[in-house]
C-alpha cells in the first residue's frame, strides 16, 4: 500500500461504545485513517466528538448527508474511500444507500438494515455499483474460527451432521433504567426492529453456524420469549435448525441468562470428528475424534491452515481477542479496497469478510424466526 485507506464514520460519537471499538479495530494495523465524521445527530455533540478525535474542523460534519455531499466534491486523493456506519439498526439503511450512491464503499454494523427488503435493496445497489460492503460479524474474524471453517471445507470432519450454537448473555436479566442507552434502543421496536435478542445476538450465532459449517439454514422451528415483564421484544429464544445438506442443529440465544457475560459457543459434529470453540477462550479450538484423544489447537501454531495464520498477529501463547478479530475484518476490507484501487484481484484470504449476502441472510433469519414463532406449524421454510 502506498497510502492509508481513508475512512469516514457515521455515528460513534462521545460515549458511544461500539464507535470506539470500530476506531480501535481500524487503527490496529496502521492501514486506515479516520479523516472525517458525522459522529452524532446532535450538532453540538458531533462537533465535540470530532474535535476529541482531532479531525479537521472542516471535516467534522453535523449530518451524514452533508458529509457525503462535501466529501464527494473533494479531490479523489483526499476524499474518504469508505464510511463506517455505527448507528442503531433503524439508522443503517439510509446512510448506507446514500454512501453507495455517492460512490463510497461501506462498512456497517449488523444487522445490516431494519428490514429484509432494505437489505435486498442494499445488496442490489452493491452489485450495480461494483463497490464493496462489509458487515461486522466480528466472530468470523477470529483465527480459530477461520481454522474451524477451513477444516470443515477440507473434509477433515467428514460430512457435517449437526451444528449447535449457544449465545447466552445476562446483561438484560433485569429491567433496565431509561438512561442505559444500549438497553434502551435494543429493546425498542422503533429502533431495533421486530426482534430483540434474536436480532442482536441470534444473528451472530446463525452467521457463525453457517460460516464454520459451510452450510445454509433451510428450515427453522423457533420459540421466542419475553422473560422480563414490560419488554416489547424477545430477550430469549431457542431455534431448531435444518441445513441444506440434511444436517440438523440447535441455536440458543438469551440476554436474560443471569451471570453470563458473552459466552458464545459452537459445536460442529461430522461423521469423522467434531470441533468446539468458545468465544471467551478464543485462542483454543478443540477437535475430537472417535478413536484418539481430543486435540487442542492453538492460535499462532505452525500446524494451522494458512488462513488462520493470515489472521494472527502474535506468536503462539500471546492472547488475541475481540479487538484483534474486529481488526481482521477491517484489515481484510482495507486490503481489498487497496487491491481494487490498484487494478489487482484481491486474494481469497483478504476477501474473507462478511458481505451484503451475509446481511441479507441475517435479516432473513430475523424475519423467519419471528414468523416461525408466531406460527402453529412445527417447521418453517427459511425464505430469503
Amino acid at each position: 500500500m502506498k497510502e492509508k485507506i481513508r475512512m469516514g464514520m457515521v455515528g460513534g460519537g462521545k460515549n458511544a461504545f461500539i464507535g470506539a471499538v470500530h476506531r480501535i479495530a481500524a487503527n490496529l494495523d496502521g492501514l486506515i485513517e479516520l479523516c472525517c465524521g458525522a459522529l452524532s445527530a446532535n450538532a453540538e455533540n458531533a462537533k465535540i466528538s470530532g474535535r476529541a478525535l482531532f479531525l479537521p474542523e472542516d471535516r467534522i460534519y453535523t449530518s451524514y448527508k452533508e458529509m457525503f455531499e462535501n466529501e464527494s466534491r473533494l479531490p479523489v486523493g483526499k476524499r474518504m474511500q469508505f464510511v463506517s456506519i455505527v448507528t442503531p439498526n433503524h439508522l443503517h439503511f439510509e446512510p448506507a444507500m446514500l454512501a453507495l450512491e455517492h460512490g463510497f464503499n461501506v462498512m456497517i454494523d449488523k444487522p445490516i438494515t431494519f428490514t429484509l427488503a432494505e437489505a435486498k435493496a442494499l445488496q442490489q445497489k452493491v452489485e450495480e455499483t461494483g463497490l464493496q460492503l462489509c458487515l461486522t460479524h466480528t466472530y468470523a474474524g477470529y483465527p480459530m474460527v477461520k481454522q474451524a471453517r477451513e477444516m470443515v471445507k477440507n473434509g477433515d470432519l467428514g460430512e457435517i451432521r449437526k451444528v449447535c450454537v449457544n449465545y447466552p448473555q445476562g446483561w438484560l436479566s433485569k429491567a433496565t433504567s431509561a438512561d442505559n442507552k444500549q438497553a434502551a434502543w435494543r429493546t425498542d421496536p422503533s429502533k431495533s426492529g421486530i426482534s430483540g435478542c434474536m436480532g442482536d445476538i441470534g444473528t451472530h450465532a446463525a452467521q457463525l453456524a453457517e460460516y464454520i459449517s459451510n452450510l445454509e439454514i433451510t428450515k427453522i422451528c423457533a420459540d421466542l420469549n419475553i422473560v422480563v415483564a414490560g419488554r416489547a421484544l424477545d430477550d430469549d429464544g431457542n431455534v431448531l435448525l435444518k441445513f441444506n445438506n440434511g444436517a440438523n442443529g440447535l441455536l440458543m440465544a438469551s440476554q436474560i441468562a443471569t451471570g453470563e457475560e458473552n459466552a458464545l459457543k459452537i459445536n460442529v459434529y461430522g461423521e469423522k470428528g467434531s470441533l468446539e470453540w468458545h468465544q471467551m477462550e478464543p485462542n483454543t479450538l478443540m477437535v475430537k475424534w472417535p478413536d484418539q484423544p481430543a486435540q487442542r489447537y492453538r492460535t499462532g501454531s505452525d500446524y494451522l491452515y494458512p488462513i488462520a495464520k493470515h489472521n494472527t498477529r502474535t506468536p503462539s501463547g500471546h492472547p488475541e481477542g475481540y479487538l484483534e478479530a474486529f481488526a481482521n475484518i477491517y484489515r481484510n476490507f482495507a486490503l481489498t479496497l487497496n487491491a481494487k484501487q490498484n487494478g489487482e484481484i484481491p486474494s481469497p484470504e483478504i476477501l474473507d469478510f462478511p458481505t451484503a449476502k451475509d446481511g441479507v441472510r441475517g435479516m432473513a433469519f430475523i424475519e423467519n424466526v419471528v414468523a416461525s414463532n408466531q406460527s402453529d406449524k412445527k417447521w418453517h421454510n427459511f425464505i430469503v
